[in-house]
């Protein structure tokens, strides 16, 4: 790799990709070879800094509406956030939605009263704008939006009109556009009757609009069989649209991953996905390993590969088997649709970016001037070069794969999270430090990291014993309460601390993450880390000022054995460890100990004197880009897995 390449090879493993990728020239194909955590980063910098740099404008010279197309993009954008911890991915997300939702809650361009399940969409944005950031205007904005599903016009047997000027229509596109929202919505409200209706609607679609002989699902359904476009038998549409098909396989995986493990419907759903799944690969094109705009006539006159549908396909196959809800197998499929896309639709930028060619502009059903659903019809809308549900679709794909092969780094694995000794509670739930939080205080980036490595994520609620222990490979506790923090605060005993030792010296891997002198409990839980050679000093340094940063910076030398990458890191305010065999310092700063390990029988020791690795110091919204804690973080996590793995 020589030239420009090296320069764009340099700035994408900085981060967010940026203007000085103008080295690159335009046009023609994706060259050399490109893996898609470099290709999904060069889209973002078309999509934030090149067409769409005030992340507004989705059609230049025409009025800003509240349009589902943004949200899809922002949905790409907040997965590239996730997956690389840059906090301007995340800003552009916020300055998209602040455009439309007031300090009141209210969401301009947006009515109610016309019951269009695409204007559903963007509220999944709002709910994580309102999960990472807990401003009250998001929230009022998103119960309008589950509100208008309360209201909204429904099919006899229950099923969401696509709009309420399509009445009894349903169309495979509205299945993304409202049922991922609705089960986010269930899932943080805790409204558990919802996933009976959400399950509901992914059903009665697939009831409706599967075609026996194929396994391909027709784009619409008319229940009153009074459109022109409706068989007058099975009121369906005449033909498989791949985009279609595309917005079906999106919104089943997104809204799965918020279905309660126990609810009936989750099996059913998975098993939709599954027959979803066959079909797209066996209709997928074998020599380009794209999928074709009709998706059973790829020799029919006029029929052309699309971008949009085989980046969803890509997207919801890939995402599937990460979930665990479609069999590895399927990966190959994800993969070479992947290739298509790399030789068929992208194309570099003369400002270092990339291009996705070969998109559908749109696709419907009726409507004036009338779509009649043909197969002519569907070739005569125009393609053209970085729509949005494309790039969006794009952004998702190349997200998703980036982090597929890691997943068998740490596959078959376990960590959990202690949620007894740190037991804080507000509003009825547990809080601070717990995996499913997103605000400040929350560890659920650092527990994507895990499950981009494969890892699976739990937790223990009650002290550590012999069986609670077995089924974690890692073992995590943070931030032992005080009284000021838990009325009754849970304290070592003899039991518990003989259980994790044991546990230990039997091949697990302890993770200690105290806190300073004054935030944590720290003389009676040394009782269990003294065993490793492990002592938590109670006193607290790196008090930092306000925004100066720099005191509480850390640097790690070249060589060390956990942060094999990360090199300026950001701790404020923790203990300093003494250490004594088998423990030894990992960081020391002046000569107090940082951070210690141990090996211990066939197990190892991590211990920090700080919660660190909760999401205001990895998700890049208030720490400078200099300090690396996001890698730091991720190095940690490759450490864990290697010793757990060791064993």
């Amino acid at each position: 790799m020589k030239g420009k390449w090296a320069l764009i090879a340099t700035l994408l493993a900085g981060g967010m990709y940026t203007a000085a990728c103008a080295q690159s020239t335009g046009g023609g194909a994706l060259k050399p070879p490109t893996t898609p955590a470099e290709d999904v980063k060069r889209m973002a910098f078309t999509v934030t800094e090149d067409i769409w740099k005030d992340s507004l404008v989705m059609n230049p010279g025409h009025p800003v509406k509240w349009s589902y197309d943004q949200g899809v993009v922002l949905e790409g954008i907040t997965l590239l956030w996730k997956n690389t911890g840059n906090g301007d991915y995340f800003r552009y997300i916020q300055k998209s939605m602040d455009h439309f939702v007031d300090k009141d809650g209210n969401v301009r361009f947006y009515k109610e009263s016309e019951y269009n399940i695409d204007h559903i969409k963007n509220a999944r944005i709002l709910l994580t704008l309102y999960k990472v950031t807990g401003q009250e205007k998001y929230r009022k904005a998103i119960e309008k939006f589950r509100n208008q599903l309360r209201n909204h016009p429904r099919t006899k047997e229950g099923g969401f009109w696509h709009k309420q000027r399509y009445p009894w229509q349903m169309w495979l596109d509205g299945l993304y556009m409202g049922e991922p929202f609705y089960a986010e919505y269930a899932a943080l409200f805790n409204e558990p009757a919802a996933f009976d209706d959400i399950t509901r609607q992914f059903v009665l679609m697939e009831k409706h609009s599967l075609d026996s002989k194929t396994g391909l699902l027709y784009h619409g359904y008319d229940e009153s069989r009074e459109q022109r476009w409706a068989d007058k038998t099975t009121g369906r549409s005449p033909h498989f649209w791949g985009r279609a098909m595309g917005w079906y396989g999106m919104g089943l995986v997104d809204a799965l991953e918020y279905f309660p493990a126990k609810h009936p419907g989750r099996d059913s759903l998975i098993a939709i996905l599954n027959r979803f799944a066959t079909v797209v690969a066996k209709y997928q094109d074998p020599k380009s390993g794209a999928w074709y705009q009709v998706l059973d006539r790829a020799t029919s006159k006029g029929n052309y590969l699309e971008s949009s549908a085989t980046c969803m396909f890509v997207y919801a196959i890939t995402k599937g088997v990460r979930l665990g809800y479609l069999p590895q197998k399927f990966l190959a499929t994800a993969e070479k649709g992947y290739k298509g896309i790399q030789q068929q639709f992208l194309e570099p930028t003369a400002k270092g970016g990339l291009n996705l060619k070969g998109t559908v502009s749109v696709a419907g059903l009726g409507g004036d001037p009338y779509r009649d659903g043909s197969y002519e019809y569907y070739l005569s809308e125009k393609v053209i070069t970085n729509d949005p549900k494309g790039v969006g679709a794009y952004l998702l794909a190349a997200g998703e794969l980036s982090i597929a092969k890691s997943q068998n780094n740490g596959r078959g694995l376990t960590v959990v999270l202690d949620q007894y000794y740190n037991n804080e509670w507000k509003n009825g739930a547990r809080t601070h430090y717990v995996w499913n939080e997103m605000s400040n205080g929350g560890y659920s980036l650092w527990g994507h990291l895990f499950h981009k490595q494969g890892v699976k994520t739990d937790t223990l609620s009650v002290a550590p014993t012999a069986s609670g222990l077995s089924k974690a490979n890692i073992y995590i506790i943070t931030d032992p309460d005080t009284e000021k923090e838990t009325a009754s605060p849970n304290g070592v005993t003899a039991p518990a601390a003989d259980a994790v030792y044991n546990w230990v010296k039997g091949g697990g891997v302890l993770v200690v993450m105290q806190n300073d002198s004054g935030n944590a409990e720290i003389k009676g839980f040394n009782k269990m880390t003294e065993r490793f050679g492990i002592k938590f000093n109670e006193n607290s340094i790196h008090r930092v000022q306000g925004n100066q940063y720099e005191q509480g910076a850390l640097t790690v030398d070249a060589g060390n054995k956990v942060f094999t990458s990360a090199r300026k890191l950001y701790i404020k305010e923790l203990s300093t460890i003494q250490v004594q065999p088998p423990a030894t310092p990992v960081l020391q700063e002046n000569g107090a100990v940082i951070i210690a390990s141990a090996k211990v029988g066939k197990g190892a020791v991590f211990a920090v004197g700080d919660p660190w690795f909760y999401n205001e110091y990895l998700d890049g919204r208030k720490l400078p880009a200099i300090y690396e804690n996001y890698q730091a973080a991720s190095d940690l996590v490759n450490w864990l897995i290697k010793e757990a793995k060791s064993n």
